[in-house]
């Protein structure tokens, strides 16, 4: 909007004010968000008016805008809050809780939680930072003085807390002046003129007389207005009055988003609003051929390229953007700033069809491949985290078309995969019908979230979007159509109009304008709003046939490139405003059969996948800057992506891999991290790279990472060529042998403290799902909580062998105690869970089950009284108030905590439930028993599918408890047994490996676990000694010993159960039965448990699931 056109806004405000039009005054102030009203504001706040406080601000600010506009709104969030727990009101408290605050646990989930807990006590004054905390008028008072250092401290609001200095009435001023000068004009003017109106140009009759010609009808050339004096713009009350703008406005070719004037009608903004953006009826799809100048002077061409919408789609700097950096001088461009050099190449194991980096984390690999596999790779540990093969979720809610070609086999691939703009979801698009989302929590919490038939054929291109705030998954087609939905599956648009499938979609924005462009494969780009209007643009792309667009990482240049069928290449960078090509790139050779990917690197560089190669390209010069060939081994046309950074660049290979291409600093990103990738997650800004180690390129390399490395080097090399060095190449020198770790200053080990005097023999151990914590319960049912606090020793907060934690109890001295009046502990099973976000602990050691609250250590509430006796608890993955329960009496009772009720209850066992394991992908709950037995139930319908028995060793009675737990892949499940692990494909209900105590691990195992990404297996035995195992294969890759962890002469000293840190694979803890918990990590200069063997080492992947031997599964 142009100044004069801002300054008649502030005119309004004055006139409505004076006039005491006072709602409109404020909804002016909003709207415009020229000024912030901070008397009004104040007003609101004090009397505690939050949504219309919250209304007032979204007209200036939103809540992810910056770190200042976060704290406003949490503030005010957070003191509605505590006024509904104040009053009593936890209904109302709890729907503040989930609707208002929990946006922030993404930022801070350590606090959310905190707020949480302020549930479950009487008066939240009882929490220590709150224990000064008055009354409500007091602390609304005190919250605004905070709020308003907030505001002014807030860049968005700079020059926008002042109201210009006017005289009073400037409007009504101007308008006098305006209806003098008209006046002073008329031919035949009167002394005493009876203005009437203001809709019209005043003019006066002429006496006796015909009327004079009025100004609206006579040409505007006989009207000598100041041409000194500039047009308010397109927007403006009053149209430019020459007839040189008349002609230039009109002479103007359309911008990209323009509309056809039809009528000398005032052009009006557009709107956006959650569900459409509405635009004027005078508007028309984009002009296809220019324009010609009015036959008529006096009417005036509106369509320019000053029109709003217009200035809004050209780059133009502002005070603070959320989602591109300010534009910023760019350092002198160098060849050490691109990717050249090889640092990895790894094997998917079939062919690489899409890959996307982590938005924050930059290590963090999405790959897609031809099979429908999705894999998750955490680069700098070369290590496949999570693999989901193509599976359709639920059929029935498939159309029929879909399911007609599944009954026809056929076969399903990747796109397209793309992470969200915050990297919570992961979006997939498939060769038939199919988007599914996922949402991502953390490295190894990959779930279903939405399964979309999106559309007939092919599913081409897929991307996020965040029209009105709100987060879309926008879609195109084979059937000629871009689709919009949300995140939970809705369909919001549906936009036809090309007469081709759909190729490519580009999502953007400028400022408050949101839009897609979209290619077909006859060439056509086309633009679209978030509304029914139809296309904006209709444009042919270069070649006119298959290209994709994408921006610079600043938001403010747009590139194309594309092929033609004839095998011409073309890239270029388009003139936004114009709809023209403002440069086009040189150094295509070859004809190319098939078609190119393209890729931007920050705001410096263009990357083409083409003849074997990848060419680079500096935005600003035409000419190929450099080219590599990634040490050989790429297709003709290989696919590629930079991550977020511009220092790793992924590309595929023609062995059904891909490569990892780095500079300097992306070697350096492959090796030392600062902090683990949960943290990394939360606070991308604070990630920083630590200790620059050079080194030389390679093919493949086996990244020694430092011990803060958010996953540390997987035991397992998938892809790794034998022939090949990697940088940890004195290892590799040695002919393998088995790991063994028989002195303690092999391995990294913290005792955790005991103040309470309290231990007695572990029996349950587990981390929180933070990694901040660990929770041991004693075989007297008493429990204990160490935590690990963040300091300058532990500055990721998380547990670490390298600092002892605090044992950890709250200011009242409370113990964690289970009922155990009247219960022989000799014969007890104690047994515990804990909720996803850590605030409840739910354990029983053969009395009562009792809920307690970790912060307070207090009881909850107790349920399920003996007999029978609870003896193994399991939360439901989605939702926390239903509660697994295995009895002593060998039933599982499916309980709703909130409504205190068995829902269900489960026969099918012969002695007591021993473990129970969820799968939300295969829609089960798998559960053990001392009889030896795993038995397969659906979630639906809690109905019995399968009972198979454990296969026992020759000699062993069928007895003793198992317990069970899931693979992060959901369908793998490993059971074990004090005669072996195995494990079992759920899908199929049977068992694939096993593993039988033997040689130096001879002894009955006590426990095992899963490490985090389950790649490996932690097992205890009862004479000591500790097995860490490949879990793709159950071999044994490093054996610990006593000796390593264990005070010398403690004879009889032993492991009962072991855990798994949540994020870091490498580290486990072990609960002994003498009651202490020892922390276990390797050192830093191994920082793994001993290596996989050779002949596992290739062609294994552990998202395969198969009856087959270990010899014939692929990896």
């Amino acid at each position: 909007m142009s100044s004069l056109s801002r300054e008649l806004v502030f005119l309004i405000l004055q006139f409505l004010e004076e006039e005491k039009f006072k709602e409109s005054v404020h909804r002016l102030e909003k709207e415009s968000g020229f000024f912030f009203n901070t008397k009004y504001f104040d007003e609101k706040v004090l009397a505690g008016e939050w949504d219309e406080v919250e209304k007032y601000l979204s007209g200036f600010t939103k809540l992810d805008d910056n770190r200042y506009s976060m704290k406003i709104f949490f503030e005010i969030r957070k003191q509605k809050y505590l006024e509904a727990l104040d009053k009593q009101d936890k209904a109302k408290a709890v729907e503040i809780l989930v609707q208002d605050l929990r946006v922030f646990s993404t930022f801070n989930e350590e606090l959310y939680k905190e707020i949480t807990q302020l549930l479950t006590l009487h008066n939240f004054r009882e929490n220590e930072q709150l224990s000064k905390y008055g009354d409500t008028k007091t602390a609304r008072t005190i919250m605004l003085g905070e709020l308003k250092k907030l505001i002014e401290a807030n860049p968005l609001f700079r020059d926008k807390l002042t109201f210009p200095t006017l005289r009073s009435s400037r409007l009504r001023t101007l308008i006098n002046q305006s209806l003098n000068w008209q006046h002073q004009l008329c031919k035949n003017p009167r002394p005493n003129p009876d203005i009437k109106t203001l809709f019209t140009d005043h003019t006066c009759a002429v006496p006796n007389g015909p009327l004079a010609p009025s100004p609206a009808n006579q040409p505007v050339t006989t009207l000598t207005k100041p041409t000194a004096f500039p047009s308010l713009g397109a927007h403006g009350p009053f149209p430019p009055g020459t007839a040189v703008a008349a002609a230039a406005n009109a002479g103007a070719l359309a911008s990209w988003m323009a509309a056809a004037a039809s009528g000398a009608s005032t052009v009006q903004a557009a709107v956006v609003t959650p569900a459409s953006i509405p635009l004027p009826q005078n508007q028309v799809s984009i002009l296809k051929r220019p324009r010609t100048p009015p036959a008529t002077p006096g009417v005036v061409d509106y369509q320019n390229p000053d029109h709003e919408l217009m200035k809004r789609l050209r780059p133009a700097p502002s005070v603070e953007e959320v989602t591109y950096p300010a534009p910023r001088q760019h350092a002198p461009l160098s060849l050490e700033d691109l990717p050249l050099k090889a640092a990895l190449a790894l094997h998917q194991g079939s062919t690489v069809t899409s890959m996307e980096f982590h938005p924050m984390q930059n290590t963090l690999l999405l790959v897609g491949s031809a099979t429908g596999e999705i894999t998750l790779w955490e680069l700098a540990g070369r290590e496949k985290l999570v693999s989901r093969p193509f599976k359709i979720w639920d059929m029935a809610n498939c159309s029929l078309p879909f399911q007609a070609l599944v009954a026809k086999e056929t076969p399903m691939s990747v796109t397209r995969v793309a992470w969200s703009p915050d990297g919570n979801f992961i979006g997939v698009a498939y060769t038939k019908h199919l988007v599914h989302l996922y949402a991502f929590s953390g490295p190894n919490d990959l779930r279903q979230h939405a399964e979309i038939d999106a559309h007939v054929g092919a599913v081409n291109d897929l991307a996020f979007a965040n029209p009105n705030r709100q987060l879309c998954v926008v879609t195109c087609g084979d059937d000629k159509l871009i689709k919009v939905w949300d995140v939970s599956g809705r369909k919001h648009f549906t936009f036809e109009g090309h007469d081709a499938p759909v190729y490519s979609i580009c999502p953007h924005h400028k400022e408050n304008i949101q839009f897609i462009f979209s290619t077909a494969i006859d060439g056509k780009i086309k633009a679209w709003l978030y509304d029914n209007m139809g296309s904006r643009v209709d444009y042919d792309a270069p070649g006119k046939w298959c290209t994709t667009m994408l921006y610079s990482a600043d938001g403010t240049r747009l590139f194309s490139c594309g092929t033609s069928k004839d095998g011409d290449c073309f890239l270029v960078e388009w003139n936004e405003s114009e709809g023209s090509i403002k440069r086009t790139y040189l150094g295509f050779q070859k004809k190319l059969a098939g078609m190119v990917q393209f890729d931007t690197s920050k705001n410096h560089f263009l990357a083409v996948g083409e003849d074997g190669q990848i060419k680079f390209w500096d935005m600003d010069n035409i000419n190929v800057l450099t080219s590599t060939d990634a040490e050989g081994g790429l297709p003709a046309l290989p696919r590629l992506r930079f991550n977020r950074e511009g220092n790793l660049l992924a590309v595929t290979t023609s062995d059904n891999g891909f490569k990892i291409l780095a500079n300097q600093a992306g070697f350096r990103s492959l090796r030392a991290m600062e902090t683990s990738a949960f943290e990394k997650m939360r606070n991308p800004a604070d990630s920083s790279l630590i200790k620059a180690v050079p080194g030389a390129p390679v093919a493949s390399v086996s990244c020694k990472v430092e011990r803060g490395s958010p996953v540390r080097p997987s035991p397992v090399l998938n892809g790794v060529e034998p022939s090949k060095p990697r940088i940890d190449d004195s290892t590799d020198k040695k002919p393998w042998q088995l790991a063994e770790i028989l002195d303690p200053a092999k391995c990294l080990q913290a005792t955790l403290p005991d103040t309470t005097g309290s231990s007695t023999k572990v029996v349950r151990l587990l981390y929180t799902n933070s990694g901040a914590g660990i929770l041991a319960l004693g075989f007297n049912g008493i429990q204990r909580l160490w935590k690990w606090v963040r300091n300058e020793q532990n500055p990721s907060g998380k547990a670490t062998a390298a600092v002892v934690p605090q044992h950890w109890q709250p200011n009242s001295g409370l113990l964690m105690t289970n009922d155990v009046s009247g219960v022989n502990l000799e014969e007890a099973n104690p047994c515990i869970a804990l909720s996803k976000n850590d605030s409840y602990v739910m354990s029983a050691a053969g009395g009562k089950v009792s809920l307690f609250n970790m912060m307070t250590f207090k009881v909850m509430t107790t349920f399920m009284p003996p007999p029978p006796a609870s003896t193994f608890l399991a939360f439901h993955p989605q939702d926390n108030n239903i509660i697994a329960i295995g009895m002593e009496d060998s039933t599982i009772h499916i309980y709703n905590v909130r409504v205190d009720e068995v829902k269900s209850k489960l026969k099918g066992h012969q002695k007591r439930i021993t473990g129970l394991a969820f799968s939300t992908t295969l829609n089960i709950l798998v559960s053990s028993g001392a009889d030896a037995q795993i038995c397969f139930w659906s979630i639906d319908t809690w109905e019995k599918r399968k009972s198979v028995a454990i296969q026992m060793p020759a000699g062993k009675a069928a007895n003793g408890d198992t317990r069970v737990q899931f693979h992060v892949d959901q369908i793998r499940i490993l059971a074990v047994h004090e005669t072996q692990l195995a494990i079992y494909d759920a899908s199929k209900m049977e068992c694939i490996r096993q593993w039988i105590p033997q040689d130096s691990l001879s002894s009955p195992i006590s426990s095992a676990v899963y490490a985090c990404n389950s790649q490996l297996i932690y097992t205890t035995f009862r004479d000591g000694n500790i097995g860490v195992f490949d879990a793709d294969t159950l071999r044994l890759r490093c054996r610990i010993s006593p000796s390593a962890y264990l005070p010398q002469g403690n004879q009889g000293l032993s492991p009962l159960v072991v855990a798994a840190h949540p994020q870091e694979p490498n580290q486990f803890a072990v609960g002994l039965n003498d009651g202490s918990v020892k922390v276990i990590e390797p050192t830093e200069g191994e920082g793994k448990w001993g290596m996989i063997p050779p002949s596992e080492a290739i062609n294994t992947s552990p998202s395969t699931t198969s009856n087959q031997t270990p010899e014939q599964l692929q990896r």
